[in-house]
């Protein structure tokens, strides 16, 4: 095995759960956040070595292979028939499971791009710039997506508490 092979192989060990944490939240599909996962990391592969900050370019490619999934269901020969991967479960004080179920379902009902601004800018920790760059979008777009994407939690949840803390305060949603 090449040191790229071993180099590569760790990458994916080390990151396979979060992008595929990632994927779901921004698609809501176990199945097809698998798809959107490896299809990120087979393109990745092809350019190990000369991307910069793989880490980076891994979540962004995720994320658009998610949103490309949701918006072109009509081409794929398979139809997934529910949620085949069993959900992990991690201690949690600050939310209880009930908390997350419906924050969860939430972001479920917003637009997929709006919930891809609002993972990538609240449970990945990313800002409004690296956001941008991430899908390939102005800073601006970024701004009213989080903008419209947490009005639309805030409706859904007929928020008292500030959903930008639930959000923060949760890293870990799935």
């Amino acid at each position: 095995m090449s040191d790229k092979e071993a180099e590569f192989r760790e990458f994916v060990g080390g990151q396979m759960e979060a992008l595929r944490g990632l994927a779901y939240l921004t698609c809501g599909d176990w199945q097809v956040a698998e798809d959107a996962v490896l299809g990120a990391l087979a393109r990745l592969y092809g350019k190990w070595g000369r991307v910069e900050n793989p880490q980076a370019y891994a979540r962004s490619a995720v994320v658009r292979a998610a949103i490309d999934e949701t918006r072109r269901p009509w081409w794929r020969r398979e139809q997934s028939h529910g949620d085949a991967l069993p959900e992990t479960v991690a201690p949690d004080e600050i939310l209880t499971i009930d908390d997350r179920v419906h924050l969860r379902q939430a972001l479920l009902q917003v637009p997929v791009k709006h919930r891809a601004v609002l993972v990538l800018r609240f449970l990945e920790g990313l800002s409004v710039p690296q956001t941008a760059a991430a899908l390939r979008c102005p800073e601006g777009t970024v701004k009213a997506y989080t903008s419209r994407g947490l009005d639309t939690l805030r409706r859904i949840l007929g928020a008292e508490v500030s959903i930008e803390e639930r959000l923060e305060a949760r890293h870990e949603v799935v």
